[in-house]
């Protein structure tokens, strides 16, 4: 149980990932009504400090709230789906985690061959030398694995990032921290044996090269193979 004296912003962090995780794995179901003084009462906090809680969860829409009523839970439709904090609560439930994952995985099937394909033609000089040049990184860490950890994941991240910035569309980028969650989220909680680049690392230089030379067909194709390749990967450790 928290303690009231401490700081309110570890607290209201606390409260806020704790009633939202169970408000995703449905140990508080949809449809469910409680008070702020339940919440209060629950994690022995201040109204104030249980306030601003169903304040973040009204803003993610996870719940509503009214003076007669009180606090409903809403159901997964109405969730505000594409912020981070509720792919967070989803990917670490392993109630709902594959469903996470298979959305996330459609989302990225849908958008980033096409950022791929843009990036061919609107890449700037310095992001074409970006993208070989972290390509190329991932091609030594599949044979030479980093003795620092996480290493291959973070160049992972940064190479799929830039292609989606590349793409000059800001919705695409704008969607960047949403699409790579999967990456994340697959090496936090998937397989202790998994490869985050999984065995993908000739596709990546393809791609790369593929976005230097501005060949946006072959770009498209290639992103789409890679995004192939790793889910299958996925599949066998699955």
């Amino acid at each position: 149980m928290a303690n009231s004296s401490e700081s309110p912003v570890p607290l209201l962090t606390a409260v806020l990932d704790q009633i939202g995780a169970e408000i995703v794995s449905g140990t508080i179901e949809t449809g469910q009504r409680f008070t702020l003084q339940d919440i209060c009462a629950r994690f022995d906090i201040s109204r104030t400090v249980a306030r601003e809680a169903m304040r973040a969860l009204e803003q993610l829409r996870m719940v509503s709230s009214s003076r007669r009523v009180g606090i409903t839970v809403l159901p997964l439709s109405e969730w505000a789906v594409f912020d981070q904090s509720i792919i967070n609560w989803r990917l670490a439930c392993e109630k709902g985690r594959q469903e996470q994952l298979d959305s996330l995985n459609q989302l990225r099937l849908a958008i980033e061959p096409i950022a791929a394909r843009m990036a061919a033609t609107r890449a700037s000089e310095a992001e074409k030398q970006e993208i070989v040049e972290l390509a190329d990184r991932l091609h030594e860490l599949e044979i030479n694995p980093s003795r620092r950890v996480g290493e291959e994941l973070a160049t992972d991240l940064r190479f799929h990032s830039m292609v989606l910035y590349a793409s000059g569309n800001e919705m695409f980028a704008a969607l960047t921290p949403s699409l790579l969650s999967m990456l994340k989220g697959k090496s936090v909680f998937g397989s202790e044996k998994r490869n985050p680049i999984a065995g993908t690392s000739d596709l990546h230089q393809d791609l790369a090269h593929a976005i230097q030379n501005s060949r946006p067909d072959d770009a498209e194709r290639i992103a789409r193979s890679i995004l192939d390749e790793a889910r299958a990967s996925v599949d066998e450790n699955a």
